[in-house]
């Protein structure tokens, strides 16, 4: 483990800081992070690869919060406690810094609170925008909606899909059999095109957008 620093996307959002804030810990692929209820009382930053968020029910059923890709805050919690629990989807390096510490940081520590209430909005926002995402759309809709999204956030060509179709599906609302359909459909329809389960490149980004609006 190095210190490291905090920030490394280029948005205005995640901002690079200037001084040594956190520790690099580095999670293979299915290692958790944190735990569904676990004291929230670090802050993590994905610096490479992909995290995804689940949560836990009594009955066995499973909910998928979202997922995270390098720059992304994850665990930034309105209240003491994780809603979710945390795994590396991908080989991943975290960067973890201990929220008590950020009092003795004086203006670095400012900043990354502002980042941290910043980072709260948006993860609301995103989750109303699940919320509509699961109650309005049609499978189609939902599924050009999620590869558009993806597409944004990776800024990457032949965008990469760390997660499996199971995962997509619980995200989504819909069964493995109806997202693979739907990825069979854009494809034909010369939307997407897809390289095996885990690659897909946007051929017509209007014509993907014009799929997902609702």
């Amino acid at each position: 483990m190095s210190v490291s620093y905090f920030g490394t996307r280029q948005s205005a959002s995640h901002q690079a800081f200037a001084a040594p804030l956190g520790v690099r810990m580095p999670y293979a692929a299915g290692e958790e992070i944190y735990a569904q209820d676990e004291d929230a009382d670090m802050i993590y930053q994905v610096i490479k690869g992909t995290v995804r968020t689940t949560r836990l029910f009594a009955d066995g059923r499973r909910q998928i919060g979202d997922f995270y890709f390098a720059g992304d805050l994850i665990g930034v919690e309105t209240d003491d406690q994780h809603c979710f629990s945390a795994e590396a989807l991908t080989d991943c390096e975290i960067l973890v810094i201990k929220r008590s510490a950020l009092e003795r940081m004086g203006e670095d520590g400012e900043r990354i609170q502002q980042l941290i209430w910043t980072e709260t909005a948006r993860e609301l926002s995103r989750a109303k925008r699940h919320i509509s995402l699961l109650g309005r759309k049609t499978a189609r809709e939902k599924v050009a909606t999620f590869l558009l999204d993806i597409a944004d956030r990776v800024h990457n060509d032949a965008t990469p899909l760390s997660m499996g179709r199971q995962d997509i599906a619980d995200y989504l609302g819909l069964t493995i059999e109806t997202v693979s359909r739907m990825f069979r459909q854009l494809q034909a329809d010369g939307l997407i095109s897809l390289e095996g389960c885990r690659r897909f490149h946007i051929r017509s980004r209007e014509g993907l957008e014009d799929a997902a609006a609702a």
